[in-house]
C-alpha cells in the first residue's frame, strides 16, 4: 500500500535515528576505552594520549546530547515517565564518576566526592544520571584541575523542605554573565557564536521539575564561587524535594 500523500512524522523519524546513533556511539565509546587500556604506558604529554582523550570527551559529549534528546522525546510523547525509588547517594555518585575515570586520568583532573554519610533520597535514577553526566562533561571541559561533586540535605532557609542538594563545582572561569542572568528560565536556543543550544540546561530544568513533593518542585541553580584555588569556578546545583 502506498504512503504517498500521508504526512511524515518527523519527530518519530528523528527519535528513531537518534536511538540508532546512540547505540553506534556507545560501541564507539567502548572501543575508545579499550584502546586507552591497550596503551597504558603512553606518556600523558604524548600526542596519542591527547588524541585519545579528545576522542573520549567528544564522543561522551555527543552521546549525552543524544540521550537527552531521546529522553525529552519520550517524555513529551508519554512514551516514558518518571520512576521514583530511594537511592544511596554515595553509591550513586561513585557510579556516575566511574564513567569518566579514563577522562579524569588522561586530563589530569582531580574529581572529589563530598557526601553526607548514609544520605539517601528518592528520585529517578536514570533521569538524574543524565543531568549529572552532562554537567560532569562540561566541568571536565572547562575546569583547570579540580571538580567537586557533593550531596547533602540543604540547610539554607530558602531551601526549607527540599530533601537533597547535589552540587557540581569546578575551578574554571565560571559561567558567563548572560547565562547567570537567564538562569531563572531555561530555554532551547541557538548561540551562533558559541554553537551552544543550551540543551543540557534545558534538560536538567525539565527533569528537575518532574520531581515534586511536599508542595515543592525540583529546580536548578547556577552560580560562580570558590572552588579550590579558583575564586570564580562554575557551580551547578540540583535541588530535589
Amino acid at each position: 500500500m502506498s504512503n504517498q500523500g500521508q504526512p511524515i512524522d518527523f519527530a518519530f523519524v528523528m527519535a528513531s535515528s537518534v536511538h540508532d546513533m546512540k547505540n553506534s556511539l556507545s560501541l564507539l565509546l567502548h572501543s575508545i576505552d579499550e584502546l586507552a587500556v591497550l596503551l597504558p604506558d603512553i606518556d600523558a604529554n604524548h600526542p596519542a594520549s591527547h588524541r585519545i582523550s579528545t576522542l573520549q570527551y567528544e564522543a561522551s559529549r555527543v552521546n549525552n546530547d543524544l540521550v537527552q534528546l531521546l529522553t525529552l522525546y519520550k517524555l513529551e510523547n508519554s512514551v516514558a515517565g518518571i520512576t521514583l525509588d530511594e537511592h544511596d547517594l554515595d553509591d550513586f555518585l561513585l557510579e556516575q564518576l566511574a564513567r569518566y575515570e579514563p577522562l579524569f586520568q588522561s586530563r589530569g583532573v582531580d574529581c572529589q566526592i563530598q557526601c553526607e554519610e548514609g544520605l539517601a533520597a528518592v528520585f529517578d535514577r536514570d533521569l538524574v544520571s543524565g543531568i549529572i553526566n552532562n554537567v560532569l562533561a562540561n566541568a571536565i571541559r572547562y575546569c583547570k584541575q579540580t571538580i567537586v561533586v557533593s550531596a547533602r540535605v540543604p540547610d539554607a532557609a530558602d531551601d526549607a523542605g527540599y530533601g537533597l542538594l547535589i552540587t557540581i563545582a569546578d575551578d574554571g572561569t565560571g559561567f558567563p554573565g548572560e547565562m547567570l542572568d537567564a538562569a531563572d528560565e531555561f530555554h532551547l536556543s541557538s548561540d551562533f557564536r558559541s554553537g551552544s543550544t543550551h540543551l543540557g540546561l534545558y534538560f536538567a530544568d525539565r527533569i528537575a521539575k518532574l520531581h515534586s513533593g511536599h508542595s515543592l518542585t525540583g529546580k536548578v541553580r547556577l552560580s560562580n564561587g570558590q572552588v579550590g584555588a579558583s575564586s570564580s569556578g562554575a557551580v551547578f546545583e540540583l535541588l530535589l524535594p
